[in-house]
C-alpha cells in the first residue's frame, strides 16, 4: 500500500489554477435522489476494490494500527510539538501542480481557511443503499458538532445548498462524476475532474478546496470524495481525514503524533492533538494569508497557551 497516496487534498486556487474560480451567488439545486440502491448492481471492479480494502483494514488492525483512543495514554506531545506540527500540517502543501497534473511535492503555503461558515452536505451515489446512508449522515453529524467545538467555528450539516461536499461514491460512479461536479463547483478545472475520475486504489480518499483565484486565501467550498467501497472503519477515517484537511490542515508530517494528518496509519479519527491544531488555525488572532514565518511567533504563543504554559510540557 502507498500510505503516501492514502489521503489526498488539493488546494485548488491556491494553486494559481483560474479555471477553478469559483463563482458566488446562489448556490446550484443538490443533484437528484439517487434512490435507496435497490436494483443497482456492483461491477466487478467495485466489488474487488470493496475486498480490498477490506483486507487493508483488517491488516492494519491487527497490526495495532488505526487506533481510536486518541493517544492520550501513550502519546504526550509538547507546546513546542504542537507548533512545529501546525506549521507543518497548515502551513505547507503536500500536492502541487505540473504539467496538468497534481504531484506531491512539498511546498511553503499561505494559512487558509474558511471564514463563511462550513455546510457539510452529503451526496450519496446509487451504490449507497438507505441503511448505509442514515449511518452516514450520522457520522457526518456528530463530526460537524465536533469540528465545529474543535475549531469555534460554524460547521453544521445540511440536506441541501451546502459549500462543503461529501461524495460518497463508488469507482464507477467516481469515472462518470464529471457532470454533479461541474453542478457543485461551477468553473472547476479539468485537472481537478481527471484527478478525481481516475483516483487510483491507492489513494482512499481524497478533498479538494477552492478559494477564488487571485483574492485572499479563503475557502468557498470543498468537495470530499468517499469510496463506497470502504468498510466501516477506513469509510468513517476517510470522513474524519478529508473533512478536518478540507478546514485549512492540508498537509501530513511523519513526526505529528497523536494525529491522523500522519501516514503512519496508527490513528483512525481525529484526536485531542489534532482539535489543538484546528483550535490554533481558527484562532483570530491568526489570519488568512500569513506566511510560514510571519505566523510562527503566533502560533507558539497560542500552542503554549493550548498545552498549558512551558513549552517543554507535555500533554
Amino acid at each position: 500500500m502507498q500510505h503516501a497516496a492514502r489521503y489526498l487534498l488539493i488546494c485548488a486556487a491556491a494553486l494559481g489554477l483560474s479555471a477553478c474560480m469559483v463563482q458566488t451567488g446562489p448556490q446550484i439545486p443538490p443533484p437528484a435522489d439517487p434512490g435507496d440502491g435497490a436494483g443497482y448492481t456492483q461491477s466487478p471492479e467495485s466489488a474487488a476494490l470493496a475486498r480490498y480494502y477490506a483486507n487493508i483494514e483488517a491488516r492494519l488492525i491487527a497490526d495495532g494500527l488505526l487506533r481510536a483512543d486518541g493517544g492520550v495514554a501513550d502519546a504526550p506531545y509538547t507546546a513546542e510539538m504542537l507548533a512545529a506540527n501546525f506549521e507543518r500540517i497548515a502551513l505547507y502543501d503536500e500536492y502541487t501542480l505540473s504539467g496538468g497534473r497534481f504531484i506531491q511535492r512539498e511546498t511553503p503555503a499561505q494559512l487558509r481557511r474558511w471564514e463563511a461558515p462550513v455546510q457539510l452536505q452529503a451526496h450519496f451515489g446509487a451504490s449507497v443503499d438507505r441503511l448505509q446512508q442514515a449511518e452516514d449522515l450520522s457520522i457526518l453529524s456528530t463530526y460537524a458538532r465536533r469540528l465545529s467545538r474543535a475549531s469555534g467555528h460554524p460547521i453544521i450539516t445540511v440536506p441541501e445548498e451546502g459549500n462543503f461536499h461529501v461524495l460518497y461514491l463508488d469507482r464507477d460512479e467516481q469515472r462518470g462524476a464529471g457532470d454533479l461536479l461541474h453542478r457543485l463547483v461551477p468553473g472547476i478545472g479539468q485537472e481537478t475532474i481527471d484527478e478525481i475520475e481516475t483516483m487510483p486504489r491507492s489513494t482512499f480518499c481524497a478533498v479538494f478546496a477552492f478559494s477564488e483565484h487571485g483574492a485572499r486565501p479563503v475557502y468557498l467550498t470543498a468537495i470530499a470524495v468517499i469510496r463506497s467501497e470502504h468498510p466501516s472503519l477506513l469509510r468513517r477515517s476517510c470522513v474524519h481525514e478529508e473533512v478536518a484537511q478540507g478546514l485549512g490542515l492540508p498537509n501530513d508530517s511523519a513526526r505529528a503524533r497523536p494525529s491522523i494528518f500522519n501516514d503512519d496509519e496508527e490513528f483512525s479519527l481525529l484526536t485531542p492533538h489534532d482539535e489543538a491544531l484546528l483550535r490554533i488555525l481558527y484562532d483570530p488572532r491568526l489570519t488568512p494569508g500569513l506566511t510560514p514565518e510571519a505566523a510562527r511567533p503566533m502560533v507558539r504563543s497560542i500552542a503554549e497557551e493550548l498545552v498549558g504554559g512551558a513549552s517543554d510540557a507535555p500533554v
